[in-house]
């Protein structure tokens, strides 16, 4: 785990770990790795899933090659950002089990964003992320 980040979750705030991220994540100066949205297009052209929680599976398993890529792990997770098109707390829901799994009790900040639509008419998520390099 990358030593020099803190999780914040002020009081005066909602509690966000039970939703597995934090209000605020304070980074200390290092290598920070910025990682392109991921969406369920795979290679050799497999097709896309047309369930957005199969979609969901295949963006997270993207962004463990990510984490991979560069040496880091979960804990590393400064933030993510999900873009789901036609968000709903039921859309949401189908989301959540794979972020969770794939989080464990690592809690980055993390926003949710309703879009209309994503670069593929078959795309229903994507996930962008910034992650500290391990040293």
């Amino acid at each position: 785990m990358t030593m020099g980040i803190a999780r914040i979750n002020p009081p005066a705030l909602f509690d966000s770990t039970q939703n597995h991220h934090s209000q605020v994540t304070v980074v200390e100066a290092g290598r920070l790795a910025f990682c392109s949205g991921q969406v369920a297009w795979r290679p050799g052209g497999l097709d896309v899933p047309a369930r957005l929680a199969d979609q969901a599976e295949v963006v997270v398993g993207h962004l463990r090659t990510c984490l991979d890529a560069v040496g880091a792990d979960t804990p590393d997770i400064v933030m993510l950002r999900v873009y789901v098109v036609d968000l709903t707390p039921e859309r949401v829901g189908e989301v959540m089990p794979h972020l969770r799994s794939f989080l464990g009790a690592a809690q980055p900040s993390l926003t949710g964003i309703g879009v209309q639509a994503l670069a593929g008419p078959d795309l229903q998520i994507e996930i962008e992320m910034v992650v500290q390099v391990p040293s």
